[in-house]
């Protein structure tokens, strides 16, 4: 009777066993994925292949030994949650990582552009290995807090984590409304202890102003849903209070979706001129060019820092190299690479990195940023995000070229 026991236990287990390893292979190579991050909109079918056998050979080894050996709890579900976020950090790249189910909701309300939390965007620091943060949200309660871009954050409730637990962090850190969440901040070497109450926050809100001499100025702090929409709307009621020129503000602006980038290009460069060249792993070439004849038709200032990224920084350089803006600041970030999110069959997602950008003149960004055409420092101790109008040696530059330019 034991033995008969026996035998059906080691039955069982090799049926787990390859259940298991056909659920990690489904999920690796799931079919009908779809990408939203990115201006295409491509449907993606990848296809099994003999290279997944080494994979599972691997993993069923792993688990076998597991199975035999190991004296504590499995938890099944962690344990593929683990395997899928370690094959992937094994890649090297800090742009692309695994998304679970769970988190998949949060990304979708940051592009929707509203979501509850504190309001920062992150990046991975990798000579620290901790998570950096890019910018707060204006008027979120990390910008309340005093919150700055390049602060180190080392934990979450008391949790550390390192540059490759971004996305776990980032859940953490959000949470239900009214709740509140405490932060370790590392800054010039001193840690800084936050305790923040989450709230609802606006990702994409675009500040307006006419300042003197009929200068428009539009802050254009994320690109997320309906972005390029609500510039073009805010830029035409400048326009009907008399501005003959504009500033636009892409200081501390981490990035977001490309179409609205591209959008807000469009309403500025000559129809049919390249707005962006992107390759692929392939060496496959793609160019987006303008589509419609531009509504803005007067002298502009773009405004860059180092926490310019990304999407922004396509905007930046197009603008730039189309010879319709005069890019004022210092040097931008220098994310060169788009990312697209793979939506997989049980709800999690892949965040991978797969093309590379170029300015419509060819110029790679990826590493190096854009060179503004005028560098212009903030005084010393003093950040574009928590600057007086008087202080804003930046802002203050471009009005001084603009009255120049009348």
């Amino acid at each position: 009777m034991e033995e008969q026991s026996k035998k059906l236990q080691t039955i069982y287990k090799i049926i787990m066993l390859v259940v298991l390893t056909a659920f990690i292979t489904f999920l690796v190579t799931s079919i009908g994925i779809y990408k939203y991050l990115v201006a295409s909109d491509k449907l993606i079918v990848l296809e099994s292949s003999a290279k997944n056998s080494k994979l599972s050979t691997a993993l069923e080894s792993m688990k076998a030994i597991i199975d035999k050996y190991y004296l504590g709890e499995q938890d099944e579900e962690k344990l593929i949650e683990g395997a899928l976020h370690g094959y992937v950090e094994a890649l090297g790249d800090e742009y692309t990582e695994y998304i679970t189910a769970d988190e998949m909701q949060e990304y979708q309300e940051q592009i929707k552009g509203n979501y509850v939390g504190i309001g920062i965007y992150m990046t991975s620091n990798t000579k620290y290995d901790l998570i950096q943060v890019l910018t707060p949200i204006k008027e979120s309660p990390a910008y309340e807090a005093g919150i700055l871009p390049g602060d180190l954050i080392v934990s979450v409730d008391g949790v550390e984590y390192k540059a490759s637990d971004m996305t776990v962090a980032a859940n953490k850190i959000k949470g239900e409304e009214g709740s509140k969440v405490k932060l370790v901040i590392l800054r010039d070497e001193k840690e800084i202890e936050f305790e923040l109450t989450r709230r609802k926050v606006n990702t994409n809100p675009i500040g307006e102003e006419k300042l003197e001499n009929n200068i428009g100025y539009l802050e254009v702090t994320s690109f997320d849903e309906g972005t390029g929409e609500e510039f073009k709307k805010k830029f035409e009621d400048l326009e009907t209070q008399g501005i003959t020129s504009l500033i636009i503000d892409l200081r501390n602006n981490g990035g977001g979706l490309v179409s609205e980038a591209l959008e807000i290009a469009d309403y500025i460069i000559e129809k049919d001129e390249t707005l962006l060249i992107t390759v692929d792993k392939n060496n496959n070439e793609e160019i987006t060019k303008s589509k419609y004849a531009p509504i803005v038709n007067m002298p502009i200032i773009v405004l860059v820092n180092e926490n310019t990224a990304s999407a922004s920084e396509i905007l930046a350089g197009a603008l730039k190299d189309a010879g319709k803006a005069t890019i004022v600041g210092t040097k931008t970030y220098g994310k060169g690479v788009i990312q697209q999110i793979i939506t997989l069959s049980d709800g999690s997602g892949l965040k991978v990195t797969i093309e590379e950008y170029f300015t419509p003149k060819r110029n790679k960004i990826n590493k190096i940023g854009i060179e503004p055409d005028e560098i212009v420092e903030l005084p010393e101790g003093v950040t574009s995000l928590f600057v007086t109008r008087e202080q804003d040696s930046q802002l203050n530059k471009a009005i001084e070229i603009l009255k120049n330019k009348q």
